[in-house]
Formats: structure tokens, sequence, C-alpha cells
């Protein structure tokens, strides 16, 4: 039998916020659905948000899971930990922090607060009808593990947001290897190859990441100002120009960058969502984690 918290057992035991959300007919309240998962697989999340639109607050939240004692729990402590929160505050919440808020779990049931946190990022993203780029396309890997569908992109992230180091680590938190097994000793090839990528860029790596390289070391205010207008044109504007959409830097203030935002980005109703995860996250990532992106009203011009 599991080792499991007192919490775990009370919230399996006890659960309070099983269920679903239908459809509000309320004026300026959504219903956000994200899922993970399969049945087949043996674990599956289904998470319902209902949002106020005008403050973006989760009012309420339930869930639909079929897995174990961990899966239930960590659904539970997953909308104890986001309910009344806004969308932004609750994409901070972490796996980590869902594993802490239940005393701790198993390592082989990590996966359970894995699953969690991704249904949570998943029915943030479809109400913000953004695509989630944070899993680094998750699914266009390499498949490393038949048994259960994941890809060598999904295990580097996972290893690299938590530290993992064997693949009996992998394992816990993705499930990755826990069938036929015979994908262990290549997961064991990736846990190495991030190791080295960690201890000495090159090559690819190099390349891939030469923007935050730049990023570490002080620049200079026209250093910063070509830095993020590079990140504008080749990373961000592609995206929005194949959307309706465009951006154009405004003026760069210290850690205060504005934005003019076009086309269709001007007029959504998503504006915010694009300027907090379509831009800002880029740029802090790229340039400066202290960035903030602001959008200037057309009319001030």
């Amino acid at each position: 039998m599991w080792d499991y918290t007192d919490k775990v057992m009370d919230l399996f035991y006890n659960p309070k916020n099983q269920g679903e959300l239908e459809d509000s007919t309320e004026p300026g309240i959504k219903i956000a659905v994200g899922e993970v998962g399969s049945i087949a697989c043996g674990d599956a999340l289904r998470l319902h948000l209902k949002v106020e639109e005008t403050t973006e607050k989760i009012l309420e939240a339930r869930y639909q899971t079929f897995g174990c004692t961990s899966a239930i729990a960590s659904s539970e402590a997953l909308v104890d930990l986001i309910q009344g929160s806004t969308l932004d505050e609750a994409l901070k919440v972490t796996n980590k922090e869902i594993a802490d808020y239940l005393g701790g779990l198993p390592q082989a049931k990590m996966h359970c607060s894995v699953m969690g946190q991704e249904a949570l990022e998943a029915a943030i993203y479809n109400y913000r009808g953004i695509a989630p780029e944070v899993h680094e396309d998750d699914d266009e890997g390499a498949l490393v593990c038949t048994c259960f569908g994941i890809s060598d992109t999904k295990i580097k992230r996972v290893i690299r947001e938590n530290n993992l180091t064997t693949a009996e680590e992998v394992t816990n938190y993705v499930k990755a290897g826990g069938g036929c097994g015979s994908c262990l000793a290549t997961i064991d090839d990736i846990i190495e190859s991030v190791r080295q990528e960690s201890a000495a860029p090159s090559g690819n790596s190099l390349k891939k990441n030469t923007a935050s390289q730049q990023a570490e070391k002080p620049l200079t205010p026209v250093q910063k100002i070509a830095l993020i207008q590079k990140v504008l044109d080749e990373e961000v504007r592609p995206v929005l120009i194949a959307d309706g959409g465009d951006v154009e830097l405004y003026d760069v203030d210290g850690d205060s960058v504005k934005v003019l935002l076009q086309g269709a980005c001007g007029s959504c109703s998503s504006s915010t969502a694009t300027l907090k995860i379509a831009i800002e996250s880029r740029l802090r990532d790229r340039v400066s984690k202290d960035l903030v992106v602001e959008a200037v009203e057309p009319s001030l011009l």
C-alpha cells in the first residue's frame, strides 16, 4: 500500500469539488475546460473553470478524473489552490506546489500532480483562445515511450523543470518507461543529453539559446532595444500575423516596454493574454525577466 499523507487520504475520502460546470447563461461569465491524459493510459483529468470575464477571476472550479487516490487528491488540491485567483495567478501554480499542498506524494505518483498542472494550463489557454506554447510542442518530438505515447520533447521538459536525474524519476513524473520498459535506456540517454546541454551548451543548443545568453549579460539601452526588436520581429510577429494581428514596438523606458497592437490583436477580447503570454513572457525569456509589456492606446498617439 502507498504511504499517503493524512491530507491525501482526507481529500480522497471527502472530495468536495468533483463534477462539471455547464455553460453559463450569466452575462460576463465563461466556462473553460481543459483535458489531459487518457483512460487507455490509466489516468485522465478534465478541469472546468468558471471565469469572470472582466477580471479573469476563477469563481469556481470542478474536475472529473479517472485515476487513483493520488489523482483525486491532486485534483482536489489544484481546485483549492486556484479558486478565487486570477488566471495569471493560477498559471503560476506548479506541480510541486500541488504535491506540497498534499504534504507530499509517493515518488511513483508524482505524475498525478503534473497532470493537474497541465489540465489547468490547457483550460486557461482554451479560455484565451491561444495555443499552449509553454510545453514546447510536446507532441511534435520523436516518440520514445510507445506504451504511453510520450515524446522526447516532453521528457526533456519534465527533466529540466523538476531536475530529474534517473529514468525511474522520469517514469514517476510522466509514466514513460512504466509499461514494457524497452525505452528506459533511451530515457537514460536523454537525461545525459540534458545534463550535457546544461553543463556546456554547444552546436544547436548554443544557437537556440543565444538570445537568452545575451540577456544574462549587462545590456546597454541600445542593445536592449535592439534585442527586443529582434525577438519581436523573428519570434512574435510571425505568430500574430498568422492570426491576422501584428505588433509594433513603440517605446522602451528601462524595463517598461510599450507596444502597439495592430490588426486583429488590437480589437481582440484576448488582447491582454496576447500581451502577457505571446509577448511579455517571450521577451522575459529572451531579454530580461524584469520586463513589463504594456499596450499603447491608438487614441493616445
